[in-house]
């Protein structure tokens, strides 16, 4: 087990998980929920109330590339040891002229996800999810559930294989 939490399959505890995620929760059969305290939610705090190592935890965060008057999104998963270098990697991969943190009231509205809690797993459709190597090589790590209320524990094999999900060298 990782930390000190309850950890229960997710697909059968539809209701600590955001909409978007109970509903493509499937496509990762070996994911867990646990249910916290909404007040620990964030990274910080969360690892060290519940005894999760830093290593173990990954962030998604939700960028807007731009171009030519134009907006996408993408999401970008790291340890909670790195950052992700949106204004390098990510913005030529994406082949934008600028990149930034999506507004928090933007990335919630799109992603139907709590701030706090916004995960890979039930993005909308077409979004890139790029995922660092080190993410995507960990044996387990810890990622939001989509509500601040609980999170989701999945083999870092199971990011690299969300739909539109590409993994690449993303920290600094």
């Amino acid at each position: 087990m990782v930390g000190r939490l309850d950890w229960r399959p997710a697909d059968e505890h539809p209701g600590l998980l955001a909409e978007p995620v109970a509903a493509a929760i499937g496509e990762v059969p070996e994911a867990e929920v646990a249910e916290i305290d909404p007040e620990l939610a964030d990274t910080a705090a969360f690892c060290e109330r519940y005894g999760v190592p830093l290593e173990l935890s990954a962030n998604c965060v939700v960028v807007a590339a731009k171009r030519g008057g134009q907006v996408a999104h993408a999401a970008c998963v790291v340890l909670a040891t790195d950052r992700a270098d949106v204004n390098g990697v990510v913005r030529r991969h994406l082949g934008a002229r600028k990149a930034s943190f999506a507004p928090m009231d933007e990335a919630t509205s799109l992603t139907r996800m709590e701030y706090g809690g916004i995960t890979p797993v039930g993005l909308p459709a077409g979004w890139p999810i790029l995922v660092d190597e080190a993410a995507a090589a960990a044996s387990r790590v810890v990622v939001g559930s989509g509500l601040r209320r609980s999170k989701i524990l999945l083999p870092g094999k199971a990011l690299a294989g969300l739909p539109d999900a590409e993994v690449m060298k993303l920290a600094l």
